[in-house]
């Protein structure tokens, strides 16, 4: 019974990482694309709290149109080169063996270094964000008793998530050396996307043996809203007013999870793959705006060890595939002038999951 408990808590404690759809790099602009879920006490018919703190962290750097990695950004020297960090906290009621709410409180700190040209040299600056992001709030419950159902079971959610994350924060860009301008940074290093959001979850296990046990995730982040209404750029070109990408979008984004579990007393060690993406297209409202739509495949190797009411993790998703697909407004773009057009993005070659829970 102890070996079946502890190979739940992994389980679900794996797909609690609220890793950004997703995501390593560009592509991804918020960090509520995770699962969070309880971590231990599956089973349990007693009421708990968990309190769980993950770190995520990544750096982009290349360039990527479509499936194709645009080389010459780094032999020229001016890639795009984000670093992102997001600290979650979050608290789990488990209110009996199946019900379950979560709180998800994101905390985020981004740097983005681009370039601008003078008198036929490029120069470096940055531009930063920090503070709160968008707070989710999920209810979980598993369709079956986890007392009666040992082998396997799911789980569903249903949460919001709230707009409370600065979706205009503004830092100085230089143009030149003697000249700055304070406008919306960039749309990957924004706090929160504006939008009030419904993520809908899916987590499922298998238990094979005592050894071995298999897991899916699956969420998705529904965004209603077409526009936030910031500005990508003060002085918008005549492509970009034409095809709408002056104005931030607000994206759907979903996850696909799935892998394997061994089991080797109070350490487990997992191996499975990840499927972040930004679709072009949202499943309810519009899709204008600037959006940098795409997917990213990784393989995830994990290990978690678990201590009588502490668990601890850690998590590293390798860039298999990246593609940067074509936007709304690369479409449009391609209409209006009759030339193919598709933007770039810069994503990651991993991204790195680490954090602990405790059980109350």
């Amino acid at each position: 019974m102890k070996k079946l408990i502890l190979l739940l808590t992994i389980t679900v404690s794996i797909v609690s990482l609220n890793t950004t759809l997703y995501a390593q790099g560009c592509v991804a602009i918020r960090s509520t694309a995770g699962i969070g879920m309880e971590h231990p006490g599956v089973g349990d018919t007693a009421s708990s709290w968990l309190l769980s703190f993950n770190n995520r962290y990544f750096k982009s750097f290349r360039h990527y149109v479509g499936t194709v990695e645009q080389k010459q950004r780094q032999a020229l020297g001016n890639e795009v080169i984000n670093h992102s960090y997001t600290g979650d906290i979050g608290i789990t009621r488990n209110l009996n063996s199946r019900w379950s709410l979560f709180l998800d409180i994101p905390e985020l700190v981004n740097a983005r270094s681009q370039t601008y040209t003078e008198d036929g040299i490029l120069h470096r600056f940055s531009t930063h964000s920090n503070g709160l992001g968008d707070i989710r709030f999920v209810v979980y419950s598993w369709l079956w008793d986890p007392a009666k159902f040992h082998k396997g079971n799911i789980q569903v959610g249903l949460g919001i998530k709230l707009p409370t994350g600065a979706y205009n924060y503004q830092d100085y860009f230089s143009t030149s050396d003697s000249t700055k301008i304070l406008h919306a940074v960039d749309q990957s290093i924004q706090l929160g996307d504006g939008g009030t959001g419904f993520t809908a979850e899916v987590n499922a296990y298998y238990n094979f043996s005592s050894r071995v046990g298999v897991y899916g995730n699956f969420y998705y982040l529904l965004n209603p809203r077409d526009q936030n209404g910031v500005m990508t750029t003060p002085t918008p070109s005549n492509t970009q007013l034409a095809n709408g990408s002056y104005i931030m979008s607000v994206p759907d984004q979903y996850m696909l999870r799935g892998g394997v579990n061994l089991n080797f007393k109070n350490l487990v060690v997992s191996a499975g793959f990840r499927d972040e993406c930004l679709p072009v297209h949202d499943l309810i409202g519009g899709s204008d705006g600037f959006r940098r739509p795409g997917y990213i495949i990784s393989a995830e190797p994990g290990v978690t060890y678990k201590f009588k009411r502490v668990t601890v993790y850690g998590f590293l998703p390798i860039a298999l595939v990246r593609d940067r697909t074509q936007s709304v407004a690369d479409k449009i773009t391609t209409a209006l002038t009759g030339v193919y057009t598709q933007g770039d993005a810069a994503f990651a070659d991993y991204l790195i999951n680490v954090g602990i829970s405790f059980k109350l």
